[in-house]
């Protein structure tokens, strides 16, 4: 049974992915690896998770692909940007996420995928120091932000062209950029947003926002894999919205924050009380080299303390949330993390989680992940580009709120006071209900 509103995958899919990095590489080198039948890709949803359809005797359980019409891998198309123009294989050899095995099979495919110029601003990553970057047609240096996204307008309409592609899914996977804080004046109407990018007004306008607002202008779904702001503000849900083209964000839920939405629900269903909850990270990769600037961690630490929050409420559970903190109102909650060079990607992630129980007495939980970061970040990717195409094929737009179980900091309107869910049970859940309804049976789960 599949339902008529949703249009066919035919043709090919074109991924361009911001970032040619560890991230990036990782992502591409699975993809083109699994379709030779070289390599699995595990954690991937779409490719492996079943999702029960129907009830009594007629219940089944079916594969992704089985209940919606997904891109078939065979269809993808690569192509990216970055501020290196190393190509792809130059860069997954670098990266050294992956064993030379399992690189060299593609290496042909690999190397076809050149990186576009970057459009890039310095003052958001001050670590990163590429020259493959975007320069003023009018006469070079750093251009306006307006001229910057009219170029990844082009950069978008030629790479379609050029492969031959008939839609093209648009995913960021580069670095975080220092934090920018919503400013009502600029990030709430799209006629705001419009003349900030036309004024070039670079405070307000990261070069992100550039390439969101380049994809949306060309009808292609915009996924932002990072923290920033970029497509978190009401004036590119505007422009989604007009363009009717879906977008979700922020950030891949990879390793600590996919471990933090997954326990703290075992803390809030067994009525256990928490005092606080300790996270630190050591990374190597750039990631956690641009992260080790002050302005970029600010960002990142936005996303990682609002998970927590949202599923043990002091304001419900007062006696088991309401104390911990200075103002004695709320567990201490407390993210950092710390560039390690050794570890490259393999991040490494330490939780020190203080709960008490019966009578107040105290008891401690302490998770080590040694985690690698680009091996959990590949199959998100895959998912959220997969799962972004067959929205815009079944007519939706806007906020993808169902795909909120591969992100760390759910999308949310916040000026309705929504609050986001970042409950993993809660959000698998949303993710179930939208596969159903966009293969046209019931939504049929709960989401207490």
């Amino acid at each position: 049974m599949t339902n008529n509103n949703v249009l066919p995958a035919e043709g090919k899919l074109g991924i361009m992915v911001v970032g040619c990095g560890a991230v990036a590489t990782t992502f591409m080198t699975g993809v083109l690896m699994t379709r030779k039948g070289l390599a699995k890709p595990v954690g991937s949803m779409t490719q492996y998770d079943k999702i029960r359809i129907g009830r009594g005797e007629q219940k089944k359980y079916l594969h992704y692909a089985d209940i919606v019409p997904l891109a078939k891998l065979d269809d993808i198309v690569f192509g990216c940007w970055d501020v290196y123009p190393q190509n792809a294989f130059q860069s997954a050899m670098y990266a050294e996420v992956l064993k030379e095995k399992d690189i060299l099979p593609v290496r042909d495919e690999l190397e076809a995928i050149k990186p576009m110029p970057a459009a890039f601003d310095k003052n958001y990553a001050k670590r990163l120091d590429g020259d493959n970057v975007k320069v003023s047609p009018q006469g070079g240096g750093l251009p306006t932000r307006w001229e910057m996204a009219e170029m990844l307008r082009e950069d978008i309409r030629s790479f379609k062209e050029q492969h031959g592609c008939s839609r093209i899914v648009v995913l960021w996977a580069a670095s975080t950029e220092i934090y920018v804080p919503v400013d009502e004046r600029v990030h709430y109407r799209l006629e705001d947003l419009e003349a900030a990018m036309r004024a070039d007004d670079r405070e307000h306008v990261a070069p992100s926002m550039c390439y969101a607002y380049a994809a949306l202008a060309e009808g292609a779904p915009f996924i932002m894999g990072a923290p920033n702001t970029t497509v978190d503000i009401p004036a590119m849900w505007q422009l989604a919205e007009q363009q009717r083209v879906p977008i979700a964000g922020k950030d891949f839920k990879t390793g600590q924050t996919l471990v933090k939405s997954g326990f703290a629900p075992i803390i809030g269903t067994r009525c256990l009380g928490l005092n606080g909850w300790f996270s630190t990270n050591i990374l190597g990769n750039r990631d956690g080299l641009v992260l080790d600037e002050p302005a970029n961690f600010r960002t990142k630490e936005v996303s990682k303390l609002s998970t927590l929050e949202t599923i043990l409420k002091p304001n419900i559970q007062p006696d088991l949330y309401g104390h911990g903190n200075a103002e004695d109102t709320q567990y201490y909650h407390k993210v950092r993390i710390n560039y390690y060079p050794p570890r490259n990607d393999n991040k490494e992630g330490w939780d020190n989680i203080d709960i008490f129980g019966w009578m107040g007495y105290p008891m401690q939980i302490k998770i080590n992940f040694l985690c690698r970061d680009s091996i959990l970040a590949a199959p998100l990717c895959l998912d959220l580009c997969l799962l972004s195409d067959l929205a815009m094929r079944a007519g939706r737009y806007g906020t993808q709120r169902f795909l909120s179980f591969f992100l760390k900091s759910p999308m949310h309107d916040y000026t309705q006071d929504e609050e986001p869910v970042n409950h993993l049970y809660q959000q698998y859940t949303m993710l179930k209900n939208a596969i159903r309804e966009m293969g046209g049976y019931e939504a049929d789960e709960e989401i207490d």
